[in-house]
């Protein structure tokens, strides 16, 4: 059987140079599939669309918002064709009722032990409208190495420089942060693998850099301290979502490889500002994730809070605006309120403001959101400090002898962020 499994395309930030990490939740879901399917992967935002190809059945991929319109028009093209068209991903979970009017069938949740039944009902043509796994989620253990042997390597450089790979330790948070949708989506409990398994396949990745895309590390110290130990030997280095902030989690960290962490900076206290000086005393480099447009953000905080990230040093910061994805406490709070201002899909982009600010105008909090870009930037472009933290992750391979001489000098080389993981 042809499956041909489609990453649907997006346009890009503005402030975005462009280049592309290797896709992680469809070569997850590709693993899950039965061993007869011969699956083949498209990732649209490299590689155009073929079709007129002879295909059996098309999967869908979409992880952000800003996918799905674009997925919608795919599976329209295909249905037209008679080729039936399934979805599946984190923005198929969010958007599923919608999504349901361009397929023939949508697959809600994880994939782990659940192919079987789909393809067999394909082949029988007993195919399911929605097939919603959300709340009965498989066994962690079953979660096999990813299939990245589908993805064309080649692509996922950028300017002759070796990018990380993607690959995953655990799956829920038992936080539920107001504009995230993780608690939906794989549950408020904490659901590691098992380590022997998870670093099992970070050894076999043929990628010496790698992003641990875990929703956060901090979920339990003992694991956390469990896993860096295991991680120690292979010399991999990795950036990931927030470490645990504790010395001795830390240590570990930085004997496992750490080389960099996204960590929220969402005031001006000393306790963000001695925590980003113990990553750094560690060797571990922060890009600060920067969330504008709360209700308790007025002009005025916005610029002090500007002022500090400069002050405290972070290696980089993006800045994005309050966007209330659907199934987040964000999402129900501002509908309740009446202040969505555009359920244009498109827009979900988290550089555009699609709601009413509490303190001040959408048009105002935008030009704020340029402010904080141009002032934080404005005496090292963003471009100048991703290569400074590129030439970090060199000295330490250099130091421990895994560096491959594949890179291309980055001195004088430039580079931008790629949100769309």
């Amino acid at each position: 059987m042809k499956f041909k499994l489609i990453y649907p395309k997006w346009a890009k930030l503005d402030r975005q140079t462009e280049f592309h990490l290797p896709p992680h939740g469809p070569v997850v879901f590709a693993a899950a599939l039965p061993a007869y399917v011969d699956v083949d992967f498209i990732d649209e935002n490299l590689e155009a669309i073929d079709f007129d190809e002879a295909v059996d059945f098309v999967g869908i991929s979409m992880m952000l918002t800003v996918q799905v319109k674009r997925g919608w028009e795919i599976a329209d093209i295909y249905r037209k064709k008679g080729i039936k068209v399934m979805f599946g991903g984190i923005a198929t979970m969010l958007h599923a009722e919608e999504t349901m009017e361009h397929a023939d069938a949508v697959f809600l949740g994880e994939a782990e032990g659940r192919m079987e039944q789909v393809f067999a009902d394909f082949r029988n043509n007993k195919l399911q409208p929605c097939y919603d796994f959300i709340k009965d989620r498989p066994d962690i253990g079953l979660v096999g190495p990813a299939r990245r042997d589908l993805l064309n390597r080649k692509l996922y450089n950028y300017k002759g420089v070796q990018m990380v790979d993607l690959v995953h330790a655990s799956r829920g948070c038992r936080f539920n942060c107001y504009p995230c949708a993780v608690s939906y989506l794989g549950g408020r409990v904490f659901r590691p693998r098992p380590i022997d398994k998870a670093v099992a396949e970070m050894a076999g990745i043929d990628n010496n850099r790698l992003f641990i895309v875990d929703n956060s590390l901090a979920q339990n110290t003992q694991w956390e301290m469990d896993l860096f130990r295991e991680m120690i030997p292979l010399k991999k280095k990795w950036c990931s979502h927030p470490i645990e902030d504790k010395p001795e989690v830390l240590d570990l960290a930085a004997q496992a490889g750490a080389w960099y962490v996204y960590q929220a900076v969402f005031d001006t206290s000393d306790y963000i500002k001695e925590r980003i000086k113990r990553y750094h005393d560690h060797g571990i480099g922060v890009e600060g994730t920067i969330l504008l447009g709360l209700d308790n953000h007025d002009e005025d905080f916005i610029k002090r809070l500007i002022d500090f990230l400069l002050e405290i040093e972070l290696d980089l910061a993006e800045f994005t605006v309050l966007t209330p994805f659907p199934h987040t406490k964000a999402w129900e709070e501002l509908n309740r309120q009446n202040r969505i201002l555009s359920r244009d899909w498109n827009d979900y982009s988290a550089d555009k403001v699609v709601f009413q600010p509490k303190q001040m105008s959408p048009d105002r909090l935008q030009g704020l959101l340029d402010y904080a870009w141009n002032t934080f930037y404005q005496d090292e472009s963003q471009n100048f400090k991703m290569v400074k933290l590129f030439q970090q992750v060199v000295k330490k391979e250099m130091a421990d002898d895994t560096f491959k001489p594949r890179d291309r000098s980055l001195a004088g080389q430039s580079f931008g962020r790629d949100t769309s993981r």
